[in-house]
């Protein structure tokens, strides 16, 4: 073998070396961003309402303050005693947790006196003390607890009753490119991508309770209410075509697809159960 051909050959093994060492020296991940799709979810995040208690800005409905709040609804609504169909007013002060009522501090009895009283009480005297206290403990655990819980009994299965949606359907066709995700700065639905202009229709049968872009990191927004325990939420839309209090029927288009506060065209679906959010895809049908 001539010299040129042998120095050529070690040069290209040398090369070769180098690229491999290189690649299998590599310890630790991808960066994310050059493996993950570019979205990011802090946005959502950033809107959550973690403060006890919250003040209406316009263009807000109860639903959408429920929502970032990762709330119920009903349970906003009875801590600030709001009657469906829940209207609020901007600058309206609105409790999300039950507020703590301080003890008041009492000034304590002459012990002095107390002790007078109980020594000079007569043998009568505190056999009547006895009966009466046996009567107070009798109706504090006998008829009266019975009754409460009773009543507490007949309230129970409605309180705890799902009522679950007959049917649901995909609200757009497209690749799932994002899944749910338990983890606090996760997902909290699923993003389908698609063409800009794409159909968006309703997931389910109900009643739309927020049509609009209050709600930072989500976009042109619609929000619709299928009974007292499921919500579904549509985010990043270019047009929306319903508006609120609008009832709507299960395929009915309420949006098109766009890219309002994302980096990419496409759909972030979510469903709420309760106020609390849920895997999507444990409720649409198989593809």
């Amino acid at each position: 073998m001539s010299p040129f051909r042998i120095v050529k050959y070690t040069f290209t093994y040398f090369i070769f070396a180098i690229t491999l060492f290189s690649c299998s020296s590599r310890n630790t991940p991808a960066p994310v961003s050059n493996i993950s799709n570019g979205n990011s979810y802090s946005e959502h995040n950033k809107s959550a309402i973690k403060s006890s208690q919250y003040t209406v800005v316009k263009g807000e409905t109860l639903y959408s303050i429920a929502w970032r709040a990762n709330s119920d609804v009903r349970s906003i609504a009875q801590l600030n005693k709001i009657s469906p169909p829940y209207r609020i007013y901007p600058g309206q002060k609105l409790f999300l947790v039950e507020p703590k009522v301080k003890k008041s501090s009492k000034p304590s009895k002459n012990k002095a006196s107390h002790k007078n009283s109980t020594k000079s009480s007569t043998p009568s005297n505190k056999n009547s003390q006895k009966n009466t206290l046996a009567s107070t403990k009798k109706q504090a655990y006998g008829e009266n607890v019975s009754v409460r819980k009773s009543y507490q009994n007949s309230t129970l299965p409605s309180e705890n009753f799902s009522k679950k949606i007959s049917r649901w359907q995909w609200p757009v066709k497209g690749k799932v490119v994002e899944y749910f995700s338990n983890s606090a700065q996760g997902n909290k639905g699923i993003d389908i991508t698609g063409r800009r202009g794409t159909k968006i229709k309703s997931a389910a049968k109900g009643k739309v309770v927020y049509a609009g872009s209050a709600l930072r990191g989500y976009g042109k927004l619609v929000i619709v209410k299928h009974n007292d325990d499921y919500l579904s939420a549509y985010a990043h839309n270019d047009r929306i075509l319903v508006k609120e209090q609008q009832q709507i029927n299960i395929g009915d288009v309420i949006a098109t697809m766009g890219d309002t506060d994302t980096n990419k065209v496409m759909l972030h679906f979510e469903i709420r159960f309760r106020g609390k959010s849920v895997n999507p895809l444990k409720y649409l049908p198989k593809k």
